[in-house]
């Protein structure tokens, strides 16, 4: 199969499984195609899928990651510093996380825990889940069947990456802050979902993780002050409690990464001073 047969191949049985699927027009294009296949991939439940369409999502995703720049090595991302112990292992890295090759990637998650039902919305839990494949939402559903409940905010679920580059994905829910003004107890929050998914890296004695945003955009959780909690924490268990990992704070805006650049510069600066 070509990836334009692969495409249609895996449209038409998405179309299939809907009650309105005769009525959906699939464009001639081929981005007007993708961005059909992500909506559909996006709306659909977390029911069982075919082998053979499971092997042709899988071929599909793989040269879509090639498409898109292929995968990033996460182990040679350039260190904030590599002449300091602990900042030699704390990367900064702009791009897109669904491309990077890590032990592990965390996701920032809803309490549902089954991915972003919004079709193509810009989230990281929508994109993760979109180049993860349809695999991820199926996992999901089950760990939250056997949990019985919505996910607490700041703890951590570990499902397979997929078809994405790194080995596992980590989702963490982050707490939502209606008014752009987090309490003390916010900041707790968000600090717990950074320090449940570095332990669990230590835990499974993982050497590279890479975070997003957690709780910026969406919800609300303004950026300096998410970024400052999340330095926080992640330089206190790479100095007290795991020497040997790897973590890259991944972003996305320009915005978050001249914050987390002026945050790193302010912390190696102090610990040269101490």
């Amino acid at each position: 199969m070509t990836q334009d047969e692969r495409r249609r191949y895996l449209i038409d049985v998405l179309l299939a499984e809907r009650e309105d699927g005769e009525k959906i027009v699939v464009p001639e294009g081929t981005d007007d195609q993708r961005a059909l296949l992500r909506a559909l991939m996006n709306v659909r439940p977390p029911a069982p899928v075919a082998a053979e369409a499971l092997a042709v999502q899988d071929a599909y995703l793989a040269e879509r990651l090639r498409e898109r720049g292929g995968a990033v090595d996460a182990t040679a991302l350039p260190p904030v510093d590599a002449a300091d112990p602990v900042f030699s292992r704390v990367a900064l890295w702009r791009g897109d996380i669904t491309r990077l090759a890590a032990d592990a990637v965390v996701n920032a998650a809803n309490d549902q825990m089954l991915g972003c039902f919004v079709p193509g919305h810009h989230c990281i839990d929508n994109a993760i889940h979109t180049y993860a494949g349809m695999q991820l939402r199926l996992d999901c559903a089950r760990l939250m069947a056997a949990q019985g409940h919505a996910e607490p905010t700041g703890e951590v679920k570990v499902t397979s990456a997929h078809n994405l580059p790194c080995r596992y994905v980590f989702h963490t829910v982050g707490p939502i802050v209606r008014d752009g003004r987090p309490t003390p107890h916010d900041e707790v929050l968000l600090a717990s979902c950074y320090r449940a998914c570095l332990e669990e890296a230590t835990r499974r004695g993982i050497s590279t993780l890479a975070f997003c945003c957690i709780s910026t955009g969406v919800f609300g959780f303004p950026q300096e002050e998410a970024a400052r909690v999340a330095e926080r924490a992640v330089l206190d268990h790479l100095v007290y409690t795991d020497h040997g990992l790897k973590v890259i704070f991944d972003v996305f805006l320009d915005s978050d990464q001249r914050i987390y650049q002026e945050l790193l510069d302010g912390a190696r600066a102090a610990r040269r001073r101490a």
